[in-house]
């Protein structure tokens, strides 16, 4: 049996119960997923040295890690093409690009220092989200950037959340596509605090002076992300879960962003998604694999990922969420580490769309509890390889592992040589 003789089965049996395989396709087609720079070089950027801080860590050591804007850009470029669907790209201000010298700290950089990435977007037909940087640099204080007590140490960084915010409006008036900027620090304390609300008040009017910065709602997107906990920061972090959610209610404009590494284990982050989704008309996410904690690893096909994914479907809410990637890995081969990430989220997506939702949802409203729980199990095994190999045959990449053998060659014949 061809590929297409499967795939026009599997569309009939699809079709039994009340799913269109061919809308589900043409769907998520036309939904963009945000990939991150930051899994090319280890989040290292162009703007500094050393290590990484701010209660985040990259493990591994595998060949072929970026080292300039080209490279950088030379392995997205291989990652993208082994990608189905629609992508954005998602940058840190540390990815700043700087010519002939030229040098500006955080606090002084422009639209001109990523105009070589606009072009890059827009050659690929891509928009392009942000992410202000703080964290690794040198005015980083005690481990405190937004929330510090020194004002000099706040300023600077209010005055790079501003200058972001600048940057993401230019990003989006270039490529046509509003720009999703995300708030996140990794400001906190290792062992009990003795003032909790002194550093969380500090931070609130640190981020209203950053969106007081003149932007239009409609090109710029700002979000603010949590944080349960990271290294160096075990007991307590300033932009915690209640805070940032409180201040996105509270604040016009202003988006709660959530990452499912940034969370208790016994927390998920599909079970928040449609309560978000009932008091805020947009949400972001940054998907990852927390193993235990936020570590970052490589998304999965696997449960959760497919809850989440099914609870954007389910809610009608794919152009309400706004969805990145956020991992970052260094002990396999990064390009790999990018493919398996957004190919694992278009499955999850397409399955959701490929969900009876309706069907299920009338099953638990008439409390036919055991019918859903058979008519669930029953959908495990329904013929949803042959639907993906149709998604990717009309995106013109692989569906199955062969796009692994080109990750191969480039590994030996690029990566293998820097």
């Amino acid at each position: 049996m061809t590929n297409k003789e499967r795939y026009e089965s599997a569309k009939e049996i699809y079709k039994s119960i009340g799913v269109d395989t061919d809308a589900a396709i043409a769907k998520l087609a036309e939904i963009p997923v945000s990939l991150h720079c930051w899994q090319g070089d280890d989040v290292t950027g162009f703007d500094h040295e050393g290590p990484l801080t701010g209660g985040i860590q990259t493990t591994g050591n595998y060949i072929g890690k970026a080292r300039t804007p080209e490279e950088l850009m030379q392995d997205m470029d291989e990652a993208i093409r082994l990608m189905p669907g629609k992508k954005k790209l998602n940058l840190h201000a540390c990815y700043a690009i700087f010519e002939d010298g030229e040098y500006a700290d955080r606090d002084k950089l422009e639209p001109k220092h990523f105009a070589k990435w606009v072009t890059f977007a827009k050659e690929r037909g891509m928009g392009i989200d942000f992410n202000p940087t703080f964290f690794s640099h040198e005015k980083v204080k005690d481990g405190l950037t937004l929330s510090s007590p020194d004002e000099e140490t706040r300023k600077f960084w209010i005055e790079h959340g501003k200058a972001c915010i600048r940057i993401s409006q230019y990003l989006a008036k270039e490529t046509g596509v509003p720009c999703v900027m995300n708030i996140w620090t990794g400001d906190g304390y290792k062992d009990i605090p003795a003032d909790r609300i002194g550093p969380r008040m500090r931070y609130k009017d640190s981020i209203e002076q950053i969106l007081s910065e003149s932007f239009d709602k409609n090109l710029v997107k700002p979000c603010v992300e949590s944080k349960v906990f990271g290294i160096g920061v075990e007991s307590y972090t300033v932009g915690s879960a209640e805070f940032t959610l409180s201040f996105a209610a509270t604040h016009d404009g202003c988006l709660p962003l959530m990452d499912n590494g940034h969370y208790h284990p016994t927390e998920v982050v599909s079970d928040k998604i449609p309560a978000l989704l009932c008091y805020y008309p947009e949400i972001a996410l940054h998907i990852t694999r927390p193993v235990r904690w936020d570590s970052d690893h490589v998304v999965l096909f696997d449960d959760e990922t497919k809850e989440m994914a099914k609870e954007i479907v389910r809610c009608e809410a794919l152009e309400r969420v706004h969805m990145a990637l956020d991992y970052f890995d260094a002990s396999i081969n990064r390009v790999s580490a990018w493919v398996v990430g957004f190919r694992s989220w278009q499955k999850a997506l397409l399955n959701a769309l490929c969900t009876p939702n309706e069907m299920l949802k009338k099953l638990q409203e008439e409390n036919r509890l055991t019918e859903l729980m058979m008519m669930q199990e029953e959908l495990r095994l329904y013929p949803f390889g042959d639907i993906w190999a149709e998604y990717c045959r009309q995106c013109n990449v692989a569906s199955d592992k062969s796009w692994f053998e080109e990750v191969q060659r480039y590994e030996e014949n690029v990566l293998a040589k820097r």
